[in-house]
């Protein structure tokens, strides 16, 4: 009897799944091998003029992939894009799944990796999440290069009378590492510039992360990397990229980085891997090169908001499908019995136990994320990711409350069974695209003032009271709109653990305010970033982080790797 997803390890199940050349792969989206540049035989970056030859093709359906607030392992809505979209292509759909990469930090702090899991996975596993194509590194020496011209322009002379009290470009790296979050370089005499505080964020918090997945042609992304702003002059001008004359060359570190990756599932079906923000705090979606090229080529798009509806979903409407004129057609919002125990209080070590009466309790979140989405005119369907504690009485809790919603809900065993177990997800699916167009509508309009933006979206998304800012926050954001961003959308960044931005409220808070600690303009991808609570910029590693569990055999195969 073959060996089941329990009795072997994700990356087990990766190594002894049979891929296809990845030419193969692309050619079930009609595409030659001329149309490929290979980065071995299980991998390739699509040519360049590829998303040029297509983008005025008619596109195919968009299915958006969300969770509800989920435990600090996560609900599984990565395993649930991959399962849905191999389980479309068992019901003769032609689909490809959608999805950001993996950042080598979280690989070696607490997930152990970012490619799906059990038999619902991305292949090839370990190249995925340890370096893949080279676009992290791209976007690390980019962001490096521009703080360097940066320090080498003050230290020459200072000609654009930057005012070093007032500079905003940090520093960036692609590991969890809290020694970093505040520095100060400079030491060390003349020769070494000027000393002043610094510090660094983690990669996927870099503005060029984000404006590299809004970015849909080399010129486009010239030209936004150029409108970067490092800083202030003492005059109070903005100080950009492009004065800095460090716009071309961070271009040219990045023009590989454009082209979408095309890897495929362990189904071998093809699978558009691009694009690495955060989702709680940065946008956290893949690239919209990425997401309009597939929906170019297959019929249905299957692609995943980080985190839980209130982040990724939230900041997929608001800012991705408003800037890249994207509607999508349905939603998938995924629970578990044990995050669903999570809000009903019960503690992580006791999550395994059945326990009816907290999903009940939890429920709460999973309705409140369900209003969250319809607010946007879109039809949900939940996903029950089934494990094996669950029992059949909790999972009738979720049932019965879901038909009191009026939504539609089927059980998906995608991990442990891949495709055949997401079959009644994909059929649910399919009916609902079926039954009619949604009315799509975003939260806010584009000409509401900045701190009404945010404002809207604690009160109507986490169903806070209100927020609370300082007056100096509120100049900033009243400077932001004298500028000329009163129309840039906001992207919140806090805690993905509560639809607060407390993270020990459980459930469906209410009666609570938000506070702003702060507002930044992140002009490339052309957006506000509100940092809410204290959500962290650079993540820290845990006590006791994966890295300890990775090695290398004898044989040179990674083990420990998720």
């Amino acid at each position: 009897m073959a060996a089941t997803a329990a009795q072997l390890n994700s990356l087990e199940i990766s190594r002894q799944t049979k891929l296809l050349p990845i030419t193969k792969i692309a050619a079930k989206l009609g595409l030659s091998a001329d149309d490929l540049e290979l980065y071995g035989k299980l991998k390739a970056k699509v040519a360049p003029d590829l998303y040029q030859r297509f983008k005025d093709k008619p596109a195919g359906k968009l299915v958006l992939v969300t969770a509800i607030t989920p435990t600090p392992a996560g609900e599984g809505k990565t395993t649930t894009s991959i399962g849905l979209t191999d389980a479309l292509n068992r019901l003769g759909k032609k689909a490809v799944v959608c999805l950001r990469e993996p950042s080598v930090g979280p690989c070696f702090g607490v997930k152990g990796g970012g490619t799906g899991g059990g038999r619902a996975q991305l292949a090839p596993m370990e190249e995925i999440n340890l370096h893949f194509n080279g676009d992290f590194h791209v976007v690390t020496s980019a962001h490096n290069l521009l703080a360097a011209m940066l320090d080498n322009h003050l230290h020459f002379g200072n000609a654009l009378n930057i005012d070093e009290r007032r500079i905003v470009w940090r520093r960036v790296v692609d590991m969890n590492d809290r020694s970093l979050r505040n520095t100060v370089i400079g030491l060390g005499g003349s020769a070494n510039g000027f000393p002043r505080e610094s510090g660094f964020d983690i990669t996927p918090a870099s503005e060029i992360m984000a404006t590299l997945c809004f970015a849909e042609s080399l010129p486009d992304l010239k030209q936004r990397l150029g409108r970067i702003i490092v800083g202030y002059s003492y005059e109070g001008k903005p100080v950009t990229a492009k004065d800095l004359k460090a716009d071309g060359a961070m271009t040219v570190l990045m023009r590989y980085g454009l082209q979408p990756n095309l890897v495929q599932t362990l189904e071998n079906n093809p699978a558009f891997v691009h694009g690495g923000p955060f989702a709680n705090i940065a946008h956290g979606c893949n690239s919209v090169v990425a997401t309009k090229l597939a929906m170019r080529l297959a019929d249905f798009t299957i692609t995943e908001g980080g985190f839980a509806a209130d982040l990724g979903a939230e900041k997929f409407l608001n800012i991705k499908c408003r800037k890249a004129g994207l509607q999508p057609d349905a939603v998938v919002l995924v629970a578990t019995v044990k995050a669903l125990k999570y809000h009903g209080n019960v503690k992580v070590a006791d999550l395994p136990k059945p326990d009816v009466a907290a999903v009940g309790r939890g429920l709460d979140n999973l309705a409140k994320h369900v209003e969250n989405l319809q607010l946007f005119g879109l039809p949900v369907i939940v996903s029950i990711n089934v494990f094996a504690s669950d029992t059949e009485a909790e999972m009738q809790a979720i049932r019965d409350r879901c038909a009191q919603l009026g939504v539609p809900v089927a059980t998906s065993s995608h991990f442990a069974n891949g495709g055949a177990g997401a079959i009644e997800l994909a059929e649910v699916l399919l009916k609902t695209v079926a039954a009619g167009k949604p009315n799509f509508r975003l939260l806010y309009p584009d000409d509401m003032p900045l701190l009404e933006k945010i404002r809207t979206i604690v009160q109507k998304i986490y169903g806070g009271d209100d927020v609370v800012a300082e007056t100096k926050i509120v100049e900033k954001l009243k400077g932001f709109e004298d500028a000329g961003y009163r129309n840039y959308p906001v992207c919140m960044a806090k805690t993905q653990l509560s639809l607060s931005a407390d993270q020990k409220l459980r459930g469906r808070p209410r009666g609570f305010v938000v506070h702003i600690r702060d507002v930044k303009l992140s002009a490339g991808p052309g957006f506000v970033v509100v940092l809410l609570g204290d959500v962290m910029t650079m993540p820290g590693l845990p006590k006791v982080p994966a890295a300890e569990m990775m090695d290398v055999d004898a044989n040179g195969n990674t083990v420990g790797l998720f």
